[in-house]
């Protein structure tokens, strides 16, 4: 592993969930919640100044959102700190992903992007 990656070094881990109440699968509407925990698992503390998302429905239909922070703030992380956030998005289809990255900035000034790995948004007994 290059110093660089030990350095700056961000796991993103996210846990989906299918949000019924709010959800019409007759009108094409599928809400999902999902957690994300970010983990500052390098030896320098960063702060999240922006996001990128990439989501994509079960039928290939594709939207990027892009933002500052994420719900409201930006979170500075000392190594081994984490921040657990919950929000949400809507899907036309029962079945879709999502992916992107976190754009930080590291205490020495350096800026690098954290990857949010694929994870899938799906409706409960869709997927096998």
């Amino acid at each position: 592993m290059s110093e660089t990656s030990t350095r700056y070094n961000i796991r993103v881990e996210a846990v989906a969930e299918f949000i019924a109440s709010q959800s019409d699968p007759d009108d094409d509407r599928h809400v999902f919640a999902y957690h994300i925990t970010i983990t500052n698992i390098g030896t320098v503390a960063a702060q999240l100044l922006s996001r990128h998302w990439i989501i994509t429905d079960g039928m290939g239909g594709r939207q990027e959102v892009r933002g500052e922070g994420v719900v409201g703030e930006k979170p500075l992380l000392a190594p081994g700190e984490s921040f657990r956030y919950t929000s949400g998005s809507v899907l036309k289809t029962p079945v879709g992903t999502m992916q992107g990255s976190y754009r930080m900035l590291a205490e020495d000034g350096t800026e690098f992007d954290a990857a949010i790995p694929p994870f899938t948004l799906a409706m409960p007994r869709v997927l096998h």
